[in-house]
């Protein structure tokens, strides 16, 4: 077997040669339909956002042999027409999985994103996607705007930083940073809530996921009004978000009630599991913060979108850029016909 044959492709000449949706493996100099066996026990590692030539090929499967993932077959699959076509590389499930920063230190200088899945969540079957809402179903973190709005944003920036370090937990920086909005007019935040920018793809994501019985939901740190909008514009099942106290029509300062915090978000995200009587493979959690990876970790398949380094490392896989239509990637490889 060699893959130098590969290596001299075109990304026209690859493409004209792996038929959308079909498996195959490499032998000698040629590629074969595979009658290999795809485990779904196995490793999936998927390769996209990009265009990708031979050559491209013969470094990520070279790059999987280097960490110890050895490939028995690889198709070329797209999603939906909004996406361009993806490769995705079968190995058999080694004892340990390629950290997802390493797999972007490699894939980022290269023009496309790798990822990493195993047990794969099938976007045909009934499932459960619950998202983080700021920074990840929209572009902004709400709590940054208002303070904006009362210009006490660098109090506020300043708590988040303490938070950010380790000396404050979620609960105690949300009651401060909160604590320094009294004051403001209720007709400020309708006024932000009603032109929250939603993230990339993310609607559209959403509009495929209900197309196929999926169940959508929020579990977010922001706030019940934004959370709610949300809801509207994207037609989700419920939010679950903090809700702060209004008197005389203006913020008082205080949260009430439980407070939606890291370890809230994978009760929210358990709980529906359960009421929705779904297996685990059929969860999903999406976010960008140190507070998802609570919920990240109890679902099926944990995915770090435009996430921090250090939130990027923890998770199962990660989107690092780009429209969160993407997200179909992980849910739609084929299976061996």
């Amino acid at each position: 077997m060699t893959l130098e044959r590969f290596a001299s492709l075109s990304s026209e000449q690859l493409s004209a040669q792996l038929s959308l949706g079909n498996w195959y493996h490499y032998q000698d100099t040629f590629l074969v339909p595979t009658n290999l066996s795809i485990d779904p026990q196995g490793m999936f590692s998927i390769a996209f956002s990009g265009d990708f030539s031979g050559q491209q090929l013969a470094n990520i499967i070279n790059f999987l042999a280097q960490q110890q993932f050895i490939v028995s077959a690889f198709c070329r699959y797209q999603p939906e027409p909004k996406l361009s076509p993806a490769l995705c590389f079968y190995s058999e499930a080694p004892s340990s999985i390629i950290n997802p920063l390493v797999l972007n230190e490699f894939a980022h200088p290269l023009g496309f994103q790798l990822v990493q899945v195993n047990q794969p969540p099938r976007l045909t079957n009934p499932g459960l996607l619950v998202m983080d809402m700021d920074s990840t179903a929209i572009t902004i973190e709400c709590i940054d705007e208002i303070a904006r709005l009362a210009d006490v944003y660098g109090d506020v920036a300043a708590v988040t930083a303490q938070a950010m370090a380790g000396k404050l937990d979620f609960s105690e920086s949300l009651h401060q940073r909160v604590a320094k909005l009294a004051g403001i007019e209720q007709s400020l935040i309708d006024e932000l809530k009603n032109s929250l920018p939603l993230m990339p793809g993310i609607k559209a994501l959403c509009q495929v996921l209900k197309q196929h019985n999926w169940y959508l939901a929020i579990a977010s740190g922001g706030f019940v009004p934004f959370a709610e909008q949300v809801q509207k514009l994207l037609e989700l099942d419920e939010v679950h978000a903090n809700m702060l106290e209004f008197k005389d029509n203006k913020l008082t300062g205080k949260v009430l009630g439980t407070i939606v915090d890291a370890q809230q978000k994978a009760v929210v995200l358990s709980q529906l599991q359960q009421r929705l009587n779904l297996p685990t493979q059929q969860t999903v959690a999406i976010g960008d913060g140190a507070n998802d990876l609570t919920m990240m970790a109890a679902a099926g398949l944990g995915v770090a979108v435009h996430g921090k380094p250090k939130v990027v490392e923890q998770a199962q896989a990660a989107i690092c850029q780009g429209s969160l239509l993407q997200l179909l990637y992980l849910l739609t490889i084929p299976v061996i016909k």
